[in-house]
């Protein structure tokens, strides 16, 4: 699919800084800590996915660089304007999606879309909203009260009232929450499209596949504190492990006394010897593959089948947000 959503009239070089986050911390009123000192710096043009469970601060974080909740600490930059001293520049840069479509119910989706235009500002352009429409497979439905929508339609709609500014940073909170698989993945290719535009997309979820299938950059929060910020395939490869699953010839009643070095783990039928091993070290010197192999001739153990598995994103995250 092809969009033409023309974030900015100017857009500048990709990979830059578009959001500079320096020491945000957040108290509430009595005491609770929602962020500590959080620093972060996410790059024009990227998809950057923030994951952590429930209250690790996400919604916090994204409230504060939106402008709607006040950091106790800490500064806020969007495209080099702060996001208090400079709050229009700043808030006018900067879409929003929430999970929820509330309290327009009776509206029409032409006249949504075209009153969220009106709220910053911008000047009436019928056309841009029309290819908005058109991309998001609303066009035909510009006339329907948004208590007609399906969920799918009311998600499409959301993104539609964000963008009608004509935003270069853009917030997706749990974009396919509740919808089908179809949909999500049509919703992930309109997220792609943005991106090739030159948006920033930031994205919170629950769905780890969905961070796998589209972030460049992921981000995980845990008690307030950002724990880990990399490149998705950087955190696979140093994080991740991988397991070898070598499928026996012959069953085995336990692991020879000979394997112990290797930590082999026997599945419960006996027909297969699982290896786990570091998948920074790769498939050669390091893994101790070559030498497992070896040391299986010799204990007189025939496999006729092997395979590899790396741990997916799923297990990783739940690895970095598990309790000490």
């Amino acid at each position: 699919m092809t969009t033409a959503f023309a974030p900015s009239p100017i857009q500048a070089a990709l990979g830059t800084p578009m959001i500079r986050i320096d020491g945000v911390s957040k108290t509430y009123r009595g005491g609770f800590q929602a962020l500590k000192e959080v620093s972060l710096t996410i790059n024009r043009g990227e998809i950057f996915a923030l994951l952590g469970p429930n209250g690790a601060g996400k919604t916090t974080l994204i409230s504060i660089i939106c402008g709607l909740v006040n950091a106790s600490g800490g500064t806020v930059t969007v495209d080099g304007h702060d996001n208090v001293g400079d709050y229009r520049a700043a808030r006018e840069l900067i879409g929003l999606v929430p999970q929820e479509l509330t309290g327009e119910a009776f509206s029409t989706v032409w006249d949504t879309v075209r009153f969220s235009r009106g709220l910053f500002g911008k000047p009436r352009d019928d056309a841009y909203l029309e290819r908005i429409l058109r991309a998001l497979t609303l066009w035909d439905k510009r006339n329907n009260r948004l208590m007609a929508l399906s969920g799918g339609m009311k998600r499409r709609v959301l993104i539609a009232k964000a963008l009608s500014h004509q935003p270069q940073v853009l917030f997706l909170d749990e974009p396919t929450a509740g919808v089908d698989v179809e949909l999500r993945r049509e919703m992930w290719q309109i997220v792609r499209d943005l991106r090739d535009e030159g948006v920033t997309i930031i994205l919170t979820t629950h769905y780890i596949e969905e961070a796998e299938e589209m972030a460049d950059r992921i981000g995980v929060i845990r008690r307030g504190e950002l724990v880990l910020v990399k490149e998705k395939q950087a955190l696979m490869r140093q994080l991740g492990r991988k397991e070898l699953t070598l499928q026996l010839k012959a069953p085995l009643a336990s692991v020879p006394e000979a394997l112990a070095p290797y930590h082999l783990t026997l599945s419960e039928d006996g027909q297969a010897l699982i290896y786990r091993y570091d998948s920074s070290a790769g498939n050669g010197e390091g893994s101790g593959i070559a030498e497992l192999l070896g040391a299986l001739r010799e204990a007189g153990v025939r496999y006729s089948d092997l395979h590899t598995r790396q741990s997916s994103l799923e297990e990783i995250f739940v690895s970095l947000v598990k309790e000490p």
